[in-house]
Protein backbone atom coordinates (compact mmCIF):
# COMPACT_ATOMS: atom_id res chain seq x y z
CA UNK A 1 0.00 0.00 0.00
CA UNK A 2 1.02 3.38 -0.89
CA UNK A 3 1.23 5.99 2.16
CA UNK A 4 -0.54 9.57 1.44
CA UNK A 5 1.63 12.20 0.40
CA UNK A 6 2.33 14.46 3.24
CA UNK A 7 2.50 18.32 3.67
CA UNK A 8 6.01 17.85 4.06
CA UNK A 9 6.53 15.94 0.47
CA UNK A 10 4.46 18.58 -1.30
CA UNK A 11 6.60 21.50 0.24
CA UNK A 12 9.89 19.25 -0.77
CA UNK A 13 8.55 19.21 -4.58
CA UNK A 14 7.20 23.26 -4.11
CA UNK A 15 9.17 24.38 -1.49
CA UNK A 16 8.79 26.13 1.87
CA UNK A 17 8.62 29.59 0.91
CA UNK A 18 6.00 31.79 2.38
CA UNK A 19 5.36 35.31 2.18
CA UNK A 20 4.44 36.23 5.81
CA UNK A 21 4.01 40.25 7.23
CA UNK A 22 4.03 41.43 10.86
CA UNK A 23 0.74 42.08 12.69
CA UNK A 24 1.48 45.40 12.85
CA UNK A 25 1.83 45.72 8.51
CA UNK A 26 -0.62 48.42 7.56
CA UNK A 27 -3.66 46.40 4.84
CA UNK A 28 -2.34 48.44 2.46
CA UNK A 29 1.36 47.11 2.12
CA UNK A 30 0.20 43.75 2.86
CA UNK A 31 -2.19 43.79 -0.39
CA UNK A 32 0.65 45.77 -2.56
CA UNK A 33 2.61 42.56 -1.61
CA UNK A 34 0.16 40.10 -2.23
CA UNK A 35 -0.65 41.75 -5.63
CA UNK A 36 3.31 41.96 -6.40
CA UNK A 37 3.76 38.48 -5.49
CA UNK A 38 0.84 36.76 -7.61
CA UNK A 39 -0.91 35.53 -4.06
CA UNK A 40 -4.15 35.44 -2.85
CA UNK A 41 -2.82 35.56 1.28
CA UNK A 42 -0.20 36.22 3.56
CA UNK A 43 0.13 34.89 6.77
CA UNK A 44 0.70 36.70 9.60
CA UNK A 45 3.00 36.78 12.57
CA UNK A 46 3.95 38.18 16.14
CA UNK A 47 7.30 37.42 17.03
CA UNK A 48 7.82 34.40 14.65
CA UNK A 49 4.37 33.13 15.87
CA UNK A 50 1.80 32.60 13.48
CA UNK A 51 -1.61 34.66 14.93
CA UNK A 52 -3.52 34.79 11.55
CA UNK A 53 -4.25 34.89 7.64
CA UNK A 54 -4.81 38.24 5.30
CA UNK A 55 -6.62 36.82 2.33
CA UNK A 56 -8.18 38.46 -0.82
CA UNK A 57 -11.51 37.87 0.97
CA UNK A 58 -10.22 40.15 4.34
CA UNK A 59 -9.35 42.71 1.22
CA UNK A 60 -12.89 42.24 0.34
CA UNK A 61 -15.21 41.61 3.07
CA UNK A 62 -13.51 43.97 5.95
CA UNK A 63 -12.09 46.68 3.51
CA UNK A 64 -13.34 47.60 0.37
CA UNK A 65 -16.99 46.31 1.44
CA UNK A 66 -16.44 48.26 4.97
CA UNK A 67 -15.33 51.24 3.22
CA UNK A 68 -12.67 51.26 5.30
CA UNK A 69 -8.69 53.38 4.82
CA UNK A 70 -6.34 50.49 3.91
CA UNK A 71 -3.32 52.82 4.83
CA UNK A 72 -4.87 53.58 8.42
CA UNK A 73 -6.06 49.74 9.28
CA UNK A 74 -3.56 47.80 10.64
CA UNK A 75 -3.49 43.49 9.40
CA UNK A 76 -4.26 42.38 13.09
CA UNK A 77 -7.34 44.31 12.65
CA UNK A 78 -8.65 42.41 9.97
CA UNK A 79 -7.10 39.41 9.49
CA UNK A 80 -8.59 36.02 10.27
CA UNK A 81 -7.85 34.77 13.32
CA UNK A 82 -7.61 32.42 14.45
CA UNK A 83 -6.35 30.44 11.99
CA UNK A 84 -6.34 26.85 10.85
CA UNK A 85 -3.07 25.40 10.82
CA UNK A 86 -1.47 21.69 9.61
CA UNK A 87 1.74 20.35 10.79
CA UNK A 88 4.42 18.52 7.95
CA UNK A 89 3.24 15.15 9.05
CA UNK A 90 -0.40 16.22 8.05
CA UNK A 91 -1.24 13.85 4.96
CA UNK A 92 -2.83 15.47 1.95
CA UNK A 93 -6.23 14.19 2.48
CA UNK A 94 -6.10 15.83 6.01
CA UNK A 95 -5.75 18.94 4.34
CA UNK A 96 -8.23 18.74 1.67
CA UNK A 97 -10.52 17.55 4.47
CA UNK A 98 -10.18 21.18 6.38
CA UNK A 99 -10.23 22.99 3.21
CA UNK A 100 -13.18 22.04 2.35
CA UNK A 101 -15.08 21.99 5.53
CA UNK A 102 -13.72 25.48 6.29
CA UNK A 103 -14.25 26.45 3.30
CA UNK A 104 -10.47 28.06 2.88
CA UNK A 105 -8.05 27.80 0.51
CA UNK A 106 -4.96 28.20 2.23
CA UNK A 107 -3.20 26.43 5.36
CA UNK A 108 0.07 27.54 7.06
CA UNK A 109 2.14 24.91 8.28
CA UNK A 110 3.60 25.16 11.43
CA UNK A 111 6.77 22.72 12.88
CA UNK A 112 6.74 21.36 16.56
CA UNK A 113 7.74 24.91 17.83
CA UNK A 114 4.84 26.26 16.29
CA UNK A 115 7.33 28.44 13.97
CA UNK A 116 6.03 29.27 10.37
CA UNK A 117 7.46 25.89 8.18
CA UNK A 118 5.54 26.79 4.64
CA UNK A 119 1.94 27.47 3.22
CA UNK A 120 -0.38 24.41 1.60
CA UNK A 121 -3.12 25.79 -1.03
CA UNK A 122 -5.54 24.06 -2.55
CA UNK A 123 -3.73 24.69 -5.63
CA UNK A 124 -0.78 22.58 -3.87
CA UNK A 125 -2.88 19.79 -3.12
CA UNK A 126 -4.69 19.21 -6.65
CA UNK A 127 -1.58 19.58 -8.23
CA UNK A 128 -0.17 17.08 -6.18
CA UNK A 129 -2.88 14.87 -6.82
CA UNK A 130 -2.74 15.28 -10.52
CA UNK A 131 0.79 14.46 -10.51
CA UNK A 132 0.19 11.30 -8.45
CA UNK A 133 -2.56 10.23 -11.33
CA UNK A 134 -0.57 10.71 -14.08
CA UNK A 135 1.96 8.57 -12.56
CA UNK A 136 -0.48 5.55 -11.79
CA UNK A 137 -1.85 5.89 -15.71
CA UNK A 138 1.48 5.93 -16.81
CA UNK A 139 2.34 2.74 -14.19
CA UNK A 140 -0.52 1.32 -15.68
CA UNK A 141 0.14 2.37 -19.01
CA UNK A 142 3.63 0.40 -19.12
CA UNK A 143 1.85 -2.82 -16.75
CA UNK A 144 -0.54 -3.37 -19.96
CA UNK A 145 1.87 -2.45 -22.74
CA UNK A 146 4.68 -5.51 -21.06
CA UNK A 147 1.24 -7.75 -20.57
CA UNK A 148 0.15 -7.00 -24.28
CA UNK A 149 3.91 -8.17 -25.40
CA UNK A 150 4.05 -10.64 -23.43
CA UNK A 151 0.71 -12.14 -24.83
CA UNK A 152 1.90 -12.00 -28.62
Amino acid sequence: MIAMPSVKDILTKKGHDVVSVDWDTNVAEAARLMNDRHIGAVVVTRDATVVGIFTERDVLCRIVAATRDPEKTLVREVMTSPVACCDLDTNRDECRAVMRNRRIRHLPVVDADERLAGIISIGDIVADEGEEKQETIHYLYEMMSVNWKAEK
